[in-house]
């Protein structure tokens, strides 16, 4: 700019500012208002519960430009700015005009500008209408944006505008864009050092990147430090301190965590400025750091999830979709924790939770494991042996497959599917295809998240949770009944909680189960202590067989060092419900020592002649007790002949309340339809028929 024109634009700034605050400017303020639109785009934003970022996107223009409050800034920061570029802030219109006029003289006296005359205000007015040259009609223009600005906003919105704006180098702009990128953190504690090298990189953001011009930014952060406004701010002691700090040499990467729940919350809600999750995000970076290391020891295909949920709540605290969201060999874009698997055994838990409350077994009840064939289904076991007798509790524990058939061919496939649906649990079948018992090892598909819904009921004594999706979905306790029964809860949680830790993981106090499906394709391990549910996934994105992973060696290793790390407070597990303990096996009752079947249902041991026979109702039989009539429901007369008393009665699986001596009893019916009656005498022995109550 040449000597005249310096000159024109120094006496423009001092006859504009007193124009604009003699007259207000009113005509050309309603006219021609000042573009405030622009200052509202900023980069869209994914945060934790707490409001700590996870992760940002960049806007448009592929700015950084994360919007910034006053309380999202150290105060001594904001003093020093304010010290540094324009002390007299606070009590001007948006032109300083004693500042103006001393430039104007000094410019006149040397040629040349000496020192600046633009307030805080007037160089938000540049930042939201930036000008391509420097000219005296632009600066004219941005005397009057700032006394428009000035008229329309506070102080405080005024700096939060420049705080949201600021150039820092690169494509970062504002304050906590470049505290991040430079020093990794936030700016609501910063060092003296720090904030004064924020004051000065504006001024020449290219010209004193510390990243690239070390030594021109630490001139620019010595001369905020020396000048006395900024040192009557922060004290000579802190002042001493500061000029000896090093200076960051290299520009981080923003915060990028929760990438596939990011993705989703801008995709599915692109209007939205700031997205905020139920994730923990010390929760959330621990998971993901777990999920990376372990990868990298995995075959290149092979790829984790993770769903960390609180069972209280229903709320999900850390979510990991694969272990690279980068990862193109592992197709790390895919969201692995809602894509449908076979789940392998991971479901026995819930078979066993059904026979415990429908009083077909105990904990310490024998049950066989043997060469079974269920009308041509002929389950194996994992490792293809056999183990003979063995205690429910055992079984669980060696996630036998047999003895896990043989309960849920008396539980019912059905009865497990609804109760799946009562707690939200959206388990996929085959095509056309009716629950069958394949499901009890695997034979249907679930995603990761549906899988720890489930086992959040385990963790909250029965009652099933929703777990929402982590953005908009509230989560909360389903007003649906139970999963199961809190004393059939507490029996799996009590067996699955003694399951030794894999070799080289800590007992941590946790409840677990692993799964492999079918041609090793997943592997699975879910863990829950009384407060939080930790599931894991461990497979190939494309349902590629991965040879020689399995749930206990692949998955379960990742689950105790993910739960370790996580930071969450440990709960104990739940205690047993009044009136629910462990009986050993002298102490059950007869019906309840051995479990086996035969193709008409559940029969114990024989123990001689006669068996008990229901003669009322028939098999097959119609019952009209007016269930659907206004009158109301009739109690059900049921006889038997045989047996030795007492006698158990069960209806659909669930029994009478009481034992009866006597060979004739009732029952109310809760509904209409199909139900299966069953008796069980003192030898346990058993009989049953099924019948349609209308």
């Amino acid at each position: 700019m040449m000597r005249f024109e310096r000159i024109a634009v120094g006496l423009g700034m001092v006859v504009a500012a007193a124009a604009a605050t003699a007259f207000g400017l009113d005509a050309a303020d309603r006219a021609y208002p000042p573009p405030l639109e622009r200052a509202l785009v900023v980069s869209p934003e994914v945060v934790d519960a707490e409001g700590a970022l996870l992760r940002a996107f960049a806007t448009a223009e592929g700015r950084w430009r994360l919007e910034t409050k006053i309380e999202d800034v150290d105060p001594r920061f904001l003093r020093m700015l304010v010290a540094y570029e324009d002390r007299r802030f606070f009590d001007h219109s948006g032109v300083d005009s004693l500042a103006a006029g001393r430039a104007f003289l000094q410019l006149l006296a040397n040629g040349r500008v000496v020192s600046g005359a633009s307030t805080l205000t007037m160089q938000v007015a540049r930042l939201i209408e930036p000008r391509e040259t420097r000219s005296l009609s632009a600066k004219l223009l941005q005397v009057v944006r700032a006394v428009q600005l000035e008229r329309r906003l506070t102080k405080n919105e005024i700096l939060e505008l420049y705080l949201t704006h600021a150039p820092y180098g690169g494509n970062l702009e504002g304050v906590r864009a470049a505290s991040l990128a430079y020093f990794g953190k936030e700016p609501k504690r910063l060092t003296v050092a720090e904030a004064a090298l924020l004051v000065a990189l504006p001024q020449a953001p290219e010209g004193r990147r510390p990243d690239r011009k070390w030594a021109q930014a630490m001139a620019a952060r010595e001369r905020v430090l020396a000048r006395s406004g900024v040192a009557d701010v922060i004290g000579e002691g802190e002042l001493q301190r500061a000029t000896r700090d090093p200076l960051p040499q290299r520009r981080r990467e923003l915060p990028s965590h929760a990438a596939h729940l990011a993705e989703a919350a801008i995709r599915n809600y692109p209007t939205v400025q700031e997205h905020r999750t139920t994730l923990r995000r010390s929760v959330q970076k621990a998971l993901e750091d777990v999920a990376r290391e372990v990868a990298s020891k995995l075959s290149p295909k092979v790829g984790v999830a993770m769903v960390m949920a609180d069972a209280a709540t229903g709320e999900i605290i850390g979510e990991v979709g694969s272990s690279d969201y980068f990862d193109s060999s592992r197709s790390g874009w895919i969201d692995m924790t809602r894509v449908s698997r076979s789940p392998g055994s991971t479901l026995k838990p819930f078979i066993y939770g059904l026979a415990f409350e429908q009083g077909l077994v105990s904990q310490e009840t024998i049950i066989e494991d043997r060469p079974s064939d269920f009308f041509g289904y002929r389950p194996k076991n994992f490792d293809m042996g056999y183990q003979g007798d063995v205690t429910v509790r055992h079984a669980l524990q060696l996630s036998l497959n047999v003895p896990a058939v043989r309960l849920l061919d008396v539980v019912g496939p059905s009865r497990l599917m609804s109760r799946f649906r009562r707690a939200e649990v959206r388990a996929v079948l085959p095509p056309h295809e009716a629950p069958g018992l394949a499901i009890g090892l695997g034979g249907l598909g679930i995603t990761l998240g549906d899988l720890v819904q489930a086992y959040a009921a385990l963790a909250n004594q029965g009652a099933p949770v929703r777990l929402g999706n982590g953005i908009t979905t509230e989560p909360g306790e389903l007003e649906r009944g139970p999963l199961m029964e809190p004393a059939a809860a507490w029996h799996v949680t009590d067996i699955l909680s003694d399951i030794l830790p894999p070799l080289g993981s800590p007992r941590l106090g946790i409840a677990y189960k692993t799964g492999t499906s079918y041609g090793y394709r997943d592997a699975w391990s879910v863990g829950y202590d009384g407060r939080h549910v930790l599931g894991v996934w461990v497979g190939r994105a494309d349902n590629g067989a991965v040879p020689g992973i399995s749930g206990y060696q692949t998955a379960a290793p990742i689950l105790f060092e993910a739960f370790a790390r996580s930071g969450v407070v440990h709960t104990p597990l739940p205690r047993p419900p009044a009136g629910t303990t462990r009986i050993a096996q002298g102490d059950l009752p007869i019906s309840q020592r051995r479990f086996s079947m035969t193709a008409g249902g559940l029969i114990a041991a024989s123990a001689g002649a006669p068996a008990p026979q229901i003669v009322y109702p028939p098999e097959g039989a119609k019952v009209d007790l007016g269930v659907t009539s206004q009158a109301g429901e009739m109690p059900l007369a049921l006889k038997l002949q045989g047996g030795k008393a007492p006698f158990r009665w069960l209806a659909n699986g669930r029994p009478l309340e009481g034992l009866s001596y006597r060979r004739t009893s009732e029952w109310r019916p809760d509904g209409a339809g199909y139900a299966t009656l069953t008796v069980i005498d003192a030898a346990g022995r058993a009989a049953s028929v099924r019948i349609f109550v209308e």
